[in-house]
């Protein structure tokens, strides 16, 4: 029993490392550029203008296009490996404030979120490094191989379907402004208080919906053996854009994954780390 509780306390006071947040505030600086870049690809799909795939992957090879693409590149794997190292903590000892069924969620978004940003953190190396695929195509050729082995077309099924419903989570996250107990409400101005309430909300959904598209578009992919349809966000994009309106539409989505942008600048310093 001691030997959990000293694991438990040591874990916290790792958790608490100041050198930690720092790194994680700046984190989310990197986090944001990534998606003000990705809602830049979505515009460009959205008329026709993008030959890159509509994606954080596009988005990091935009950034690494850049000057000083490469240190930019570098930093931002930094913050996001510091983002993934700080959610890692909350999954295994965080949100104390929080009991039952509401820790046990919050606690297991950490363990999602930690594998997200280990994953951009290391795309972001590998397009440092030049070898990062197109991830769209990758993971079409993974869809493929995977539903040519026997179950595999439920296992695909079943990975559209999760990816469906964290969309959806993510959209009632927003609508019900889940996201400002993560904020140090307190320390902000009434003005910023409003924006922070307004960018989270916008951009909450329109990743929430993004990502559902993307889930449901896998489960048609495993349905009709068609694993052109797996392609991730990025068929997701342009799937909205092919739609009556589609242009506009996925205008509306572009400017709110940019409000999520925007609003990971806030969190870089409002965020309770």
């Amino acid at each position: 029993m001691s030997l959990t509780r000293n694991a438990g306390a040591a874990a916290v006071q790792a958790a608490n490392s100041r050198w930690l947040e720092l790194l994680t505030r700046a984190g989310f600086v990197g986090y944001g550029i990534v998606h003000l870049l990705f809602a830049w690809l979505a515009l460009q799909i959205a008329f026709g203008h993008s030959g890159e795939e509509g994606n954080q992957n596009g988005a990091l090879r935009t950034l690494g296009a850049q000057p000083l693409g490469g240190f930019l590149l570098v930093t931002t794997a930094i913050g996001l490996f510091a983002m993934a190292v700080w959610q890692a903590f909350e999954a295994a000892v965080g949100h104390r404030g929080l009991t039952g069924r509401d820790r046990l969620f919050e606690r297991l978004a950490s363990v999602v979120r930690t594998v997200v940003f280990v994953w951009l953190g290391w795309t972001a190396i590998k397009v440092f490094q030049d070898a990062s695929a197109n991830a769209a195509d990758q993971q079409e050729a993974l869809s493929a191989k995977l539903m040519a082995a026997t179950g595999g077309r439920w296992l695909v099924g079943l990975a559209g379907l999760v990816l469906a419903a964290v969309g959806i989570g993510m959209v009632i996250y927003g609508f019900r402004k889940k996201f400002e107990k993560n904020l140090k409400t307190a320390a902000m101005t009434p003005r910023t208080r409003t924006l922070a309430r307004r960018l989270g909300m916008a951009g909450y959904v329109a990743r929430g919906v993004v990502f559902a598209v993307a889930g449901l578009l896998i489960v048609v992919a495993a349905v009709r053996y068609d694993p052109e349809k797996a392609r991730g966000l990025d068929a997701a994009l342009r799937t909205l854009r092919d739609q009556s309106y589609g242009a506009a539409l996925l205008t509306v989505m572009a400017l709110g994954i940019a409000a999520f942008g925007v609003y990971c600048f806030l969190q870089s310093r409002y965020r309770r780390v």
